[in-house]
């Protein structure tokens, strides 16, 4: 075999450059790159994989001066041309380094760094650990031979008799779980059990197939409108406003069966995976072993086995959250977004994409169809209908011939104290929920606070006990007698006097999901068989068994928070009760107003679903605020002129582009200094001395101080997204050159402010 001649390629690799680097490819290696292909290079000292992007000679390179590629890994590209050029489309649009946002949108283990010479291979993954008791303290001495180890009782208790639960979703609980779970075991507590081929419970055996309902005559309306530019075969994007329960999976699943049936996959994205498995039920119950699920509860093997079911083929729809918006579907002709509205989209980490922007951009370049679901759409996709970007499509009407739920608002300046001196519940929800439980209804009950007490405060001097890492007040949890920080691991006991003033009067004050959850029992009587569902009781997939329940009758009151606002379809319920409405009114967020109509129009939404009507039951302290009253109303065209009004007046996205760039270190002043030194040059940017671009701060972020590190803020605010990016463009090689113990990011439309 002859030699081939010396060619450069140009290499994405997992380091955060925002360019990509470019190597000698001797003429002996085999096999012979490609693009899309992992290669095995050297980045300073190192050895990384890193993904082949290019061939061909490179510009201003001289051969003498550029390292060779080491090794080629893949016969056949893991990247397909399509999926590549998309993520770095998308790397270049976040200002991210295309590397490491190939690293992100690739399954873990196909990216990896190289250690010691030896690449690790995905089919080497042991499988999935799960943890199961052995044995139970005894009752009246709780913590038993666990002494005075809190954090491994309560650790304990999140595994529940009878159940394996993977370690992974423990680590959501307390990210220290590993040396925790060694202690048990060695204590005889729990044993662990290594499952090989654990399949998820979302991939398991298909349900049996359904036949389609009837469509109403909205449903066919929107169904033939998405069916048009489907056949077209170029990019159309449509919202699908529909109220809670009117149909919207119905419309989604009639368009993906043709889809398929046409031979092109699809695509369809999910706030919260774990918390949708009826959707997921319905999908493989209509369309079989084609459905493919990736999320993150996945172990490594199972996603990189998915991955390769999907690159293969084999599986030509794919039901995931966020980041299977980079799954390598086969000829996509559609992408749903359900719960478009919904801020988890968002990845708030590293690559800060958002996961609806990008799949109306892979859809754009797929030449397919994108169809946005929502009962309560983001402004910013109902705007984009007022400028022809997006078709409007309705579902005004609930399939079943019940109405949507009757809202009531409680004041809770007249009804200050409910029953048993208690005022979390006031009588009218009270009586509403024996109501309920005399006619064998289920019960919804909201409040977005996890915990026991959200603070413990000092009677005499007022200060609160506050986190030592972190900007907050630290969350009181009865069931592992611990203040917890809900921003960072760090946990204490309750100390017997203030540690700002030594008094001995603190206080625990307001109530959480686990404060509501011991008081229920005694307010309703033995006929209340009550659930909680938050990240306390049920992280990631542990969710699902408390949804179970609810759906058996096990649980027929459940509360939690803002987890039981998702699109679950629970026929039984006939009650929701809205706790404090105002909570999130509150939040130093200019989208503050929209999310407290979704969550309260969401959480609304899921009573009355069944063969009973529903009733919701909202307790707010300003009854008359028009956000509250819109959501009683179940107005979303009222809510949405009122909020334009407030974004017009302070110029604010949808009527404008947003970016930030955040600092972040130990010490504040270096913070502050660094981050005044980018603001000064993006104010001397000639985009900003125009006034095309707005610069304000740095200023501290509303939670100043996370895990030790201070942080500060750069907002920067344009009308055209043009100048903005200019800017950007310029501050980028600023952000680069900041060194640890400082950190630096771009984030490009940002969602979560504080």
């Amino acid at each position: 075999m002859g030699s081939r001649p010396e060619t450069w390629a140009e290499v994405a690799v997992p380091v955060p450059l925002r360019t990509l680097l470019t190597y000698l490819v001797p003429p002996e290696i085999e096999p012979c790159p490609r693009p899309g292909v992992r290669v095995l290079v050297t980045v300073g000292a190192r050895r990384v994989t890193g993904i082949v992007v290019s061939l061909g000679p490179a510009r201003d390179q001289r051969p003498d001066r550029l390292r060779p590629l080491l090794r080629v890994l893949d016969r056949e590209p893991v990247v397909p041309d399509e999926l590549l050029s998309f993520v770095l489309r998308s790397a270049e649009y976040y200002f991210h380094p295309p590397g490491e946002a190939l690293r992100a949108a690739l399954p873990p283990g196909m990216a990896t760094s190289e250690r010691g010479g030896k690449i690790r291979s995905p089919r080497s993954e042991p499988g999935e650990v799960t943890c199961a008791r052995r044995r139970d303290p005894m009752p009246g001495d709780p913590l038993g031979s666990l002494g005075r180890a809190r954090a491994r009782l309560a650790l304990l208790e999140r595994i529940p008799p009878g159940r394996e639960v993977p370690v992974e979703d423990l680590r959501a609980f307390n990210p220290r779980v590993g040396p925790l779970v060694r202690a048990l075991v060695e204590g005889g507590w729990i044993e662990l059990v290594r499952r090989r081929e654990k399949l998820d419970p979302l991939i398991g055996t298909a349900p049996d197939r359904t036949p389609p309902p009837e469509l109403t005559s909205d449903q066919e309306r929107a169904f033939t409108a998405i069916l048009a530019a489907l056949g077209s075969k170029t990019y159309q994007g449509f919202l699908l406003h529909g109220v809670t329960g009117s149909g919207k999976t119905e419309v989604y699943l009639r368009v993906i069966d043709a889809a398929t049936v046409a031979g092109r996959g699809a695509l369809v994205m999910v706030p919260e995976i774990a918390l949708t498995p009826q959707l997921v039920a319905r999908f493989r119950g209509r369309l079989g072993d084609r459905v493919a699920v990736v999320h993150s509860g996945l172990s490594r093997a199972q996603r990189v086995r998915e991955w390769s079911r999907i690159k293969a083929g084999d599986a030509l729809v794919v039901v995931g959250a966020r980041s299977a918006v980079f799954a390598p579907v086969r000829d996509l002709g559609v992408v749903v977004v359900d719960e478009e509205h919904d801020p988890s989209f968002k990845q708030n980490e590293g690559f800060r994409y958002h996961g609806r922007d990008l799949a109306m951009l892979r859809a754009r370049r797929a030449g397919a169809v994108v169809v946005l679901g929502s009962a309560t759409p983001s402004l910013e996709s109902t705007f984009n209908t007022t400028r022809g970007r997006l078709c409007l499509l309705e579902l005004p009407d609930r399939v079943t011939p019940r109405p949507l739920p009757e809202v009531e608002l409680v004041d809770l300046k007249r009804h200050r104290s409910g029953p048993l001196a208690q005022t979390m519940i006031t009588t009218p929800l009270t009586e509403a929920l024996g109501t309920a439980l005399v006619t064998g209804g289920q019960s919804i009950l909201f409040l977005n606070r996890r915990g026991y007490a959200p603070v413990a405060i000092c009677g005499a001097c007022g200060e609160p006990i506050r986190c030592l890492d972190c900007s907050v007040a630290m969350t009181y949890h009865r069931r592992s007698r611990q203040l917890e920080c809900h921003y960072c691991p760090r946990q204490q006991s309750l100390p017997l006097t203030c540690p700002s003033c030594q008094a001995p009067s603190l206080h625990l004050m307001g109530a959480g999901t686990e404060k509501v959850e011991e008081v229920l029992p005694a307010l309703l009587g033995p006929g209340a068989r009550v659930g909680r569902l938050d990240s306390d009781v049920a992280p990631g997939r542990l969710s699902e068994g408390v949804l179970d329940k609810v759906r058996s009758g096990e649980i027929n009151v459940l509360v939690g928070t803002q987890l039981v606002t998702k699109g679950h379809d629970i026929p039984g319920v006939t009650l929701v009760g809205v706790l404090l409405a105002d909570a999130s009114l509150d939040f130093p967020d200019f989208r503050a107003a929209e999310r407290t109509f979704q969550l309260l129009t969401q959480v609304a939404g899921r009573a009355g679903r069944g063969e009973h009507e529903g009733r919701v039951l909202i307790q707010t302290f300003i009854p008359e605020h028009p956000v509250v009253r819109f959501a009683a109303a179940h107005d979303y065209r009222a809510f949405y002129r009122f909020e334009m009004r407030a974004r017009r007046e302070a110029v604010y996205p949808p009527l404008a582009h947003l970016a930030a760039i955040g600092m972040s270190g130990p010490v504040e002043t270096k913070v502050k200094d660094e981050a005044a030194r980018i603001a000064d040059a993006a104010r001397r940017h000639p985009e900003a001395r125009i006034g095309e671009v707005r610069v304000t701060g740095p200023a501290p972020a509303p939670i100043a101080r996370v895990r030790g590190r201070f942080r500060y803020r750069i907002m920067l605010k344009a009308i055209n997204r043009s100048p903005l990016r200019r800017v950007l463009g310029a501050m980028a090689g600023l952000v680069d050159k900041i060194r640890e113990p400082l950190r630096a990011f771009i984030d490009v439309d940002p969602v979560h402010m504080l």
